[in-house]
């Protein structure tokens, strides 16, 4: 395959995984703006550095990879910030709002490894060797954050098991 037809192809991938990285960008970022410029940078940084990606491996894990660590990095530059405001309170029968606020607060409880663990293998669909390629780390720690997360998770929404599942 030429150059030019194999980062055609590796363009087209990339644009598919898009949604995907946005969704990834707005739970670490917790902000719209701030998560579509992570997006913005990871697909730059992909763009730049295409020739790197070996053919034939996992390029959503390779795109998240890229986009946790720039992620990481801009938490470092930062200054501590103050925590958010609290949230108006909901309107009378929006359930389903009120428990994705209730699982928002929750995550944000968590610690940041274990919540990073819970949103790449329970949220993205990761299996725990990818979202343990993604972080650095073994497989066997990916499963024990996974599991501490969820042990959290059920305890701070007051549950005995949540269905939050891997794959």
């Amino acid at each position: 395959m030429t150059d030019d037809r194999s980062e055609a192809a590796f363009r087209a991938e990339l644009i598919g995984l898009l949604p995907e990285l946005r969704a990834f960008a707005r739970f670490l970022a917790r902000d719209a703006a701030a998560a579509d410029d992570l997006v913005q940078e990871t697909t730059l940084r992909a763009l730049a550095a295409w020739r790197q990606f070996e053919p034939g491996s996992n390029l959503r894990a390779w795109l998240f990879t890229i986009q946790r660590n720039l992620f990481r990095q801009g938490l470092r530059r930062q200054r501590p910030r103050e925590e958010m405001p609290p949230e108006p309170g909901t309107p009378p029968g929006q359930e389903a709002h009120m428990a994705m606020g209730e699982l928002d607060r929750a995550l944000r409880r968590l610690p940041p490894a274990q919540r990073e663990a819970i949103l790449l293998v329970g949220a993205q669909g990761f299996s725990y060797e990818d979202a343990a390629l993604i972080c650095g780390t073994a497989t066997g720690t990916m499963k024990a954050r996974v599991s501490r997360a969820r042990t959290t998770l059920a305890r701070l929404l007051g549950r005995s098991g949540i269905a939050i599942t891997s794959t």
